[in-house]
């Protein structure tokens, strides 16, 4: 007669039963008893959460200003040198901006001096210069925003391309050292090379075109001027930050476009100049503001009788008009002016950057 194999044992249930019901009951409740929530989660407990109706995250309220200042306060002492100077030299100047509404005159000081309203903004909005000198403001931005703003990127990309690291450094030291050249010396080289019959570049222009040119003092001549000292003074500093952002991108998406098949210029296209857009977009933003600021050092160096009808721009007509003229409150209502349009541009360039899903200052 065969004999039966023994049966294994039962295993028990990992799940004691409690009190006053059954182990099947028990084994039940287990089965169906959901899983704790995670700490973050809406309906759980834990310690990102105090309460699933409460909604409140423990921990993540703000520590007391006092101990704040305690825990960093080395922070706070290497913040405070700029702090006192943004309140020394930028906003308590801005109580001299009161003088755009006054007949400002200097013995009276800022509280005797008459209050006029709008009258200086009437003047300049009716005076014939303001479309002349805006109009050469505009001009000069738009060159600056066609020209000036994609060479640092353009260059940034070239450098980007390079393999070979002395060279690389050599271009990048030897575009840097304009941007610590000051305005003057950058006006007085210009100055020695077109000057009439003798400076190099007249001599070379003159052997091209045939004709005895006078660069200098040709209103035609000023804006490519200005524009090519802008360029080869400050193209190189402003690289800077562009090498920066692409030091952040991955070189295994390099590797990876390499392996499909992608060329050079198809990596750049579609893998570094993405990586840098949002750091285009910032400047841009930050440009934007600087747009009626084509720089009072600059233009005024350049400028001389002959061209003065193309160079005067609103930096150099407020020191004309104020400086030279004595004419306090016009002139800083024209300042005035140009930095309220500045905000707006701004605050415009911001807005258009977040409605297009891009990365704004705020």
């Amino acid at each position: 007669m065969a004999r039966r194999p023994p049966t294994e044992p039962a295993s028990p249930d990992p799940t004691p039963a409690t009190s006053g019901s059954s182990p099947a009951v028990a084994t039940a409740s287990t089965a169906t008893a959901p899983a704790p929530a995670p700490a973050d989660s809406p309906d759980g407990g834990g310690t990102g959460r105090a309460g699933g109706s409460s909604g409140r995250r423990i921990g993540t309220a703000k520590a007391p200003l006092r101990i704040r200042l305690i825990r960093h306060t080395w922070l706070y002492v290497m913040l405070l040198p700029g702090v006192v100077y943004f309140l020394l030299f930028k906003y308590a100047p801005m109580y001299g901006i009161s003088i755009a509404f006054q007949d400002y005159l200097p013995f009276l000081g800022f509280g005797d001096s008459p209050w006029v309203g709008f009258k200086h903004f009437e003047t300049l909005f009716s005076s014939p210069d303001f479309s002349r000198v805006l109009t050469n403001t505009l001009i000069l931005a738009g060159l600056h925003v066609v020209l000036v703003f994609p060479a640092p990127i353009i260059v940034a990309l070239l450098l980007n391309e390079l393999r070979i690291t002395v060279v690389k450094r050599f271009i990048q030291s030897s575009i840097y050292i304009p941007h610590f050249l000051s305005w003057t010396i950058v006006a007085s080289l210009t100055y020695l090379l077109f000057a009439v019959d003798v400076g190099p570049a007249t001599q070379l222009l003159n052997s091209i075109t045939g004709d005895r040119l006078d660069v200098l003092a040709d209103p035609d001549w000023f804006r490519p001027l200005i524009i090519m000292q802008t360029l080869w003074k400050a193209t190189g500093w402003g690289t800077i930050i562009y090498l920066a952002a692409l030091t952040s991108v991955d070189p295994n998406l390099y590797e990876a476009a390499r392996i499909d098949g992608a060329n050079r210029w198809q990596q750049m296209w579609h893998i570094t100049l993405p990586a840098i857009r949002s750091t285009i977009v910032v400047m841009a933003i930050l440009m934007s503001g600087n747009l009626l600021d084509t720089g009072f050092e600059q233009i005024y160096l350049m400028t001389n009788s002959l061209n003065r009808e193309v160079a005067e721009v609103f930096d150099t007509y407020v020191y004309f008009m104020g400086i030279t003229q004595g004419q306090y409150s016009y002139s800083t209502a024209v300042g005035l002016f140009k930095a309220v349009v500045g905000i707006i541009l701004i605050f415009g360039a911001n807005w258009l950057a977040r409605r297009f899903k891009q990365t704004g200052l705020f």
